[in-house]
């Protein structure tokens, strides 16, 4: 009987470890500042039709001439993708289909991009979207741009 307190209050224990260290990443990717909630979709080549599957939670931190992007439910202390200003082109956005419109937050704006040749979607809210279509071309003189 002992035993089997001591083991949940061990689980216990645990789970409040792991509940904490998950706290202090996202502080500490907050930390410097410049950061917005940005879901991210690697949609399969060929999809004509969105759906709601493939996309991850995350914060997008601004760091220079790149974003970093973590995911949400991590432990990883580096970002998951780091998105060059010079290499995202922006496609289009729309709204979210069907679907998608549980998948992401309520107030989300998809915006379909390229980079490096790899299509992806961002989805974030229409104030993040203001703030990062300006970091894009904010772009130093000479640097390649390109915003639809």
């Amino acid at each position: 009987m002992i035993l089997a307190f001591q083991v949940c209050g061990a689980l216990v224990a645990v789970a409040l470890l792991g509940l904490f260290v998950f706290g202090l990443r996202r502080r500490l990717i907050q930390r410097p500042g410049g950061t917005f909630d940005c879901s991210l979709r690697m949609p399969p080549t060929g999809a004509d039709k969105p759906s709601g599957k493939g996309w991850a939670y995350g914060v997008a931190r601004y760091s220079g001439d790149r974003i970093e992007w973590f995911r949400v439910f991590s432990y990883a202390p580096r970002p998951r993708r780091v998105l060059e200003r010079s290499a995202i082109e922006v496609l289009h956005r729309r709204a979210p289909e069907g679907q998608e419109e549980l998948a992401l937050l309520s107030d989300a704006v998809i915006l379909v991009c390229e980079h490096r040749g790899t299509r992806l979607e961002l989805a974030m809210s229409d104030d993040a979207l203001t703030g990062f279509l300006a970091w894009l071309e904010a772009a130093p003189p000479g640097q390649r741009v390109n915003v639809a």
